[in-house]
């Protein structure tokens, strides 16, 4: 059986164990969610129920698995010529949904028994003094200073290397000649 939903603005096609991202939705994670926005109802071999614009009696539960925000969406605004240049960045609130249910009556769907976890057998009790005296030994052991362990000694290290002398400096070039003969002045 299959449903055509409607959340956040948008339409999602689901069934049951569906794993959906819609936008954000009240409800913590583990929360129970009736989403009676339903558009169209179908199933195999059956002919589909479609609303006009939503069926009135249908309902779609879901469970939030977890609240998030998707990816960033960076916004960059600018108009040429104008020196004018913004960037914004956006991260969306979402919810992601498990499809517990379809009900194209509206009833809610029955609380899944959950197996209870095995009960782990008990170990053996033991007498009280027989494990007071470990725990005393333990404290004993705890109020006396652990001797030190030996020093490490150091790894031997890759030699420094030699300092490179420094070169000579170079001569400076020959200053240039100055002009020969002086300007003449204009007559």
């Amino acid at each position: 059986m299959f449903a055509v939903i409607r959340t956040g603005g948008k339409q999602y096609r689901v069934a049951k164990n569906d794993v959906i991202t819609v936008e954000k939705l009240a409800g913590d994670p583990g929360a129970t969610l009736a989403i009676t926005d339903v558009l169209m109802v179908g199933g195999a071999g059956e002919a589909p129920s479609v609303g006009a614009p939503s069926l009135d009696k249908a309902a779609v539960y879901a469970e939030v698995v977890k609240q998030g925000r998707g990816d960033k969406i960076i916004v960059f605004k600018k108009q040429r010529r104008k020196k004018y240049r913004r960037t914004h960045g956006h991260r969306q609130d979402q919810t992601v949904l498990r499809i517990t249910d379809i009900s194209p009556t509206g009833s809610k769907p029955k609380a899944a028994a959950k197996p209870k976890a095995a009960a782990k057998p008990k170990a053996a009790a033991k007498p009280k003094t027989a494990a007071k005296a470990p725990a005393k030994a333990k404290t004993a052991a705890k109020s006396k200073p652990a001797a030190k362990a030996p020093a490490k000694a150091k790894t031997a290290t890759k030699p420094k290397a030699a300092a490179k002398p420094k070169a000579a400096a170079k001569p400076k070039a020959p200053a240039k000649p100055k002009a020969k003969t002086p300007a003449k002045p204009k007559e």
